[in-house]
């Protein structure tokens, strides 16, 4: 039993090495560490070079080109030649070439507004994870807070439990208790003892998932200890279901995703109409070439010809007849816009449905946090009461027993309906966009 009240006394008194954290700490942290941000960060990086003129091709194209060529003309059994023999002819064709397209149906202006919404969309995905990581960080910090404050409240029951006991140890070896109540007090001691481990294990364990959520280093996970500092009991404004709409359709970043791909799609019909007119090209170069011809069978006949060769040309396209394809491809453009545009109706109405649900049934929690915080007032009050009782002897230990333990499950209870409302304020939050809104702006 000594060893058990040495155990207890260092795990809940000592502390090596800790360093205040709060849900802002854990979440900036979180952004800077983790992989799926960095990710998402590179992916908007590779749209924003995307986003170009040249990329679009309004630019024309410079092209170098060199060839060197190798013939021989075999005219020793040609009658009708004038260079009868062996012929080597060798020469070297440097090329400089310009390709323009000047007119493409408008589809260099199109190409680059869709480069564009492309950017526009990595953001919107790069804000999607930014923000989902936030929601799960701020969860597991709270969750972590939530095993935290049972943890307190254990460690408080098992600090009353063991004064009793040691109380009621030495009336013992005086003869002045009876058996019956120090066993009742030894059986309390050990289950809260029980309790208290327990929930020390689910505190580690959460205070784990928050750091594998931070994506620490293993030098800092090794040399560092938390102490949480943000409680469950932090004040929470009301929610308006109209005020959260408003702004759940201008800042949600799943409805935003939806309204960039109607975007996208309306550029792909008018991409697909821009086949519908003719287009417009220009070529020009220069191209020099150097030769040399060489007869094999007289040494005399030799030849170093040298020509340079300039040329402009335009090319008109126009398709008169496909089968109707490029009219098929934007009849389907356009009804591909009109799938997105049900989609996002379809997705207002199923979020706020969502929201309203939430909005009740934080609500609905924020009431049982009333009751419960009430409740536990109560529970305080008598579980005082009885301890003064059974003082002056007026109270036998098992009722004692029964109003301490109403008393830790009320507070139990208590910090789960905090958690509860936190964290469906969060959801909410994270519908209506405040979440990423209030962390960007730190």
């Amino acid at each position: 039993m000594n060893k058990l009240l040495v155990i207890l006394l260092l795990i809940s008194t000592v502390a090596f090495g800790q360093t205040d954290l709060s849900a802002t700490d854990a979440v900036i942290i979180a952004l800077e560490n983790n992989y799926q941000i960095l990710i998402a960060g590179k992916q908007h990086e590779v749209s924003e070079l995307n986003n170009r003129w040249s990329e679009a091709g309004l630019f024309p194209t410079v092209d170098l080109s060199v060839s060197q060529t190798n013939n021989l003309q075999d005219n020793t059994d040609n009658p009708f030649t004038f260079t009868p023999g062996l012929i080597v002819s060798q020469g070297i064709t440097p090329s400089l070439n310009v390709n323009w397209n000047i007119f493409t149906g408008f589809a260099v202006k199109i190409s680059k507004q869709r480069l564009e919404q492309l950017e526009t969309q990595s953001a919107n995905n790069a804000m999607t994870v930014i923000e989902i990581t936030i929601q799960d960080v701020l969860k597991a910090y709270f969750t972590a807070q939530l095993q935290n404050e049972r943890l307190d409240l254990f460690n408080s029951v098992l600090g009353l439990s063991r004064n009793r006991y040691e109380y009621y140890l030495i009336k013992e070896k005086y003869s002045t208790a009876s058996s019956l109540e120090l066993l009742q007090f030894k059986n309390q001691y050990l289950t809260d003892s029980t309790n208290y481990l327990m929930q020390k294990i689910s505190f580690d364990n959460a205070i784990r998932n928050l750091r594998l959520l931070m994506n620490e280093s293993d030098s800092i996970i090794s040399s560092m200890d938390y102490k949480l500092t943000d409680r469950l009991s932090m004040d929470i404004q009301n929610m308006n279901f109209e005020e959260a709409e408003t702004e759940m359709f201008s800042e949600n970043t799943n409805l935003r995703a939806q309204f960039i791909g109607l975007e996208l799609q309306k550029t792909a019909t008018s991409l697909q109409k821009s086949f519908l007119y003719p287009t417009l090209s220009f070529q020009s170069g220069v191209q020099p070439s150097w030769s040399k011809i060489r007869n094999l069978d007289d040494a005399s006949f030799t030849a170093d010809p040298y020509t340079l060769t300039y040329y402009g040309n335009f090319n008109l396209r126009y398709t008169l007849f496909n089968n109707w394809k490029n009219k098929r491809a934007v009849e389907v453009s356009k009804i591909q816009e009109e799938i997105a545009v049900l989609n996002i109706e379809s997705m207002k109405k199923t979020l706020s449905s969502t929201l309203r649900n939430l909005i009740e049934l934080y609500e609905i929690r924020s009431q049982l946090l009333s009751i419960s915080s009430e409740n536990l007032t109560y529970a305080k009050q008598a579980f005082k009461l009885a301890e003064k009782r059974f003082n002056l002897g007026n109270m036998n230990s098992i009722d004692l027993a029964t109003f301490q333990n109403t008393y830790e499950t009320t507070m139990v209870q208590h910090y789960e309906n905090l958690f509860n409302r936190l964290d469906t304020y969060l959801e909410i939050y994270k519908m209506t966009g405040k979440l990423r809104l209030n962390y960007s702006t730190n």
